[in-house]
């Protein structure tokens, strides 16, 4: 039944076995899929990372080379971006381990994008990412051409 759950009605196998697993059942659970879905839900924690560096490498690469659009939003944008990454790493501080291919990924992106929506050759925008972690998450850095 549980394999069945699982493939018809997710929200119902998740209740079920937690059930299970509180009440020490554990020859009744579906082992395999829940390791499966621990294993997704640790992917997502890093898929979450590169997601919100992207956000922060596009509007730093904006930041810099569109300085005549600089405005409120994007300070806003690039504030609570680096506190939605400082909470993210502080509830998994193992992805610390993944920042350095995490942010090769995420500037990859972000130069696209940024070349995307400025208009400017993705040439216009540094081959790799210009600014380390630290800089990145620093309040008081604004880069500038």
């Amino acid at each position: 039944m549980s394999s069945t759950l699982y493939d018809h009605d997710f929200y119902a196998w998740t209740n079920e076995q937690a059930g299970l697993l509180r009440a020490g059942k554990l020859s009744e659970a579906d082992l395999e899929h829940i390791a499966e879905e621990i294993e997704s839900m640790g992917k997502s924690e890093k898929r979450e990372l590169i997601s919100r560096l992207t956000v922060l490498l596009l509007h730093l690469l904006k930041w810099e080379f569109q300085p005549v659009r600089r405005g409120a939003s994007w300070r806003l944008s690039i504030a609570n971006t680096r506190d939605a990454l400082t909470d993210h790493l502080a509830d998994n501080p193992s992805l610390q381990s993944a920042l350095e291919t995490s942010i090769d990924t995420a500037y990859r992106r972000a130069r696209r994008d940024a070349a995307l929506e400025t208009g400017f050759p993705e040439s216009t925008f540094p081959a790799s990412c210009p600014w380390s972690f630290s800089q990145m998450m620093d309040q008081d850095f604004w880069p500038e051409a």
